[in-house]
Parts: structure tokens; sequence; C-alpha cells
């Protein structure tokens, strides 16, 4: 059984000119200790599609789908009280913004116990001593100190690091990144990286890498789904994808790396691009 399990996920905001579909009939599904990367360009309905599996989209959306299920349980027939019992124990997400998700009233050490005394029932000590071993495992430096902190407080590099400590608080299942490193530099970037899959190796958890960084994907995915316009063009496995890639906004993607600039150019992407016919974009 997958882990994670989703058919024909439609996610729909409504406008003065109408319904916007966002998402188009996405399928996907992500086994136990896998690693999924969602990639496309800004807009292509990757950050939507996990946020409709998290239940986190405004009141505006519509969501449907011919089937959503975690863990075999169907996330969509849940009432919303069963259904944050999951979110942010078994299946956590870490944003990507840490310093506009981390709130700037709070200390890093409140908003880490918070999720503890939350999902797990910890009482106070058990939760500061979770605490400060979640900091030391994503490399913070003097964890007992830096509760105390307040987000402006620290770097971007660090936040982030609280961010997915706080999304690692309760051993979640299924861990959902997305674009965990847009606002580091290149060095933290890596740093984070190496961490995110450190971690995913050693807990065994499943996660599904949101990006537009093929680099990123190369890295750390074992198979690939990309997305265009809200719909899936293409699904592979990591090695294929690049090596034989089936669909022309797929090679579109990979062909506009900065490895295939000529002179001082950067290639670009021209659409639009034909959406795959129903079912055969895998």
């Amino acid at each position: 059984m997958a882990l994670l399990e989703i058919e024909n996920l439609v996610v729909e905001f409504g406008t003065s000119a109408g319904a916007f579909r966002a998402v188009d009939g996405i399928s996907l599904k992500v086994d136990e200790g896998e690693v999924l990367a969602i990639v496309g360009e800004s807009g292509s309905g990757k950050s939507v599609s996990m946020l409709a599996v998290m239940g986190l989209l405004p009141w505006t959306a519509k969501v449907s789908a011919d089937r959503m299920t975690f863990r075999g349980r169907d996330l969509l027939g849940l009432s919303p009280s069963d259904r944050r019992k999951i979110v942010g124990k078994d299946m956590a997400m870490i944003f990507q913004e840490p310093m506009a998700s981390l709130n700037p009233c709070f200390t890093v050490g409140f908003q880490i116990e918070e999720v503890l005394r939350v999902h797990m029932g910890f009482d106070r000590r058990e939760r500061r001593e979770r605490a400060i071993k979640l900091l030391e495992a994503v490399g913070i430096p003097e964890p007992e100190q830096r509760l105390k902190s307040f987000p402006h407080q620290m770097s971007g590099g660090q936040a982030q690091r609280v961010m997915i400590a706080i999304a690692l608080a309760c051993d979640p299942k299924l861990l959902i990144a997305d674009e965990p490193t847009t606002a580091l530099d290149v060095t933290i970037q890596k740093q984070i990286l190496d961490l995110l899959m450190r971690l995913q190796a050693e807990r065994g958890m499943a996660m599904i890498m949101i990006t537009h960084n093929m680099g990123v994907v190369a890295e750390t995915a074992d198979r690939v789904i990309v997305q265009y316009k809200g719909h899936k063009m293409e699904e592979a496995d990591v090695l294929t994808l690049f090596e034989a890639p089936k669909n022309n906004y797929t090679r579109a993607l990979l062909a506009a790396l900065p490895d295939n600039a000529v002179g001082d150019r950067l290639p670009t992407i021209s659409g639009p691009f034909e959406m795959p016919a129903s079912g055969s974009a895998r």
C-alpha cells in the first residue's frame, strides 16, 4: 500500500471571471522511504497541490479528488479535527520562507514545543528535552541558548533549520519540503539539502521535494513528476528523466539549464506546450 496516494486532484479558486483551475487532474503516489521530486516553473501548481494534501488552502479553494489517502485513510473524508491529528504529526511540511512561517512574537523554543504539546502530549520537561535534541539534530549550535531566541535573532539558514526541527518534531512518516533552499545563499543551500537527505535516510521517512531546480532533483530524488500549468506532464525515475525525457516541456526544462548556455545568453523556455492525454503522463 502506498503511503500517500492521489488520483485526479483538482484545485479551483473562484474569481470575478469565473473559476480558475490551479491544479488540473494531478495523480501521484509516494511509498514509504521514497523521495519524490515535483518540478516545474513558478505557477505550475506544485505548492498548491501539496497545500491541498495538507489541508492548508484558504476557504476560497475548492479541492476535489477521486482518491486522496494517507496510510489508507481518506483525507477528504476526515473531519477537520481528525485531519489536524495527522497534519503536523504523521505528515509535516517545510515552507518556502522560514522568516514568514515562524511567528515573530514567540521564541523558537516555544514554537517547537507547541507542536510536541499538541500532538504528543509531552509535559514541560519532556518538551524542552526533545526541543534541545531536535536543534542538535539540525545543526544549531548551543541549542539550550537558542531555545530562547526569537526568529529575527537568527540567520536565514538557522531559521530554516528551526523550520526543519519543527517539521521533524513528531517523527513524521511523510515530509513535504517546499523549496526549502529558495532564500538561502549557495553554500547554505548545500548544507540544508545535505541535512534533509541525511535526516530522511536516518529516519526512513518518505519525502516530497518541491523545486524548480533540476540540480536539486538530480541530487535528491528517486522519482520525478514534472508539472506545467497545473498538469502533470511526465513522471519517471530520476535517471530516465534526465537521460531520455519524453515530454517536450521536460526537454525544454533540461535544455534551459545554465550549463547549456550559448555564449553569454541563457536558454529560455518557449511555450505553450501541449498537455498530455489523461493518464499518459507516467
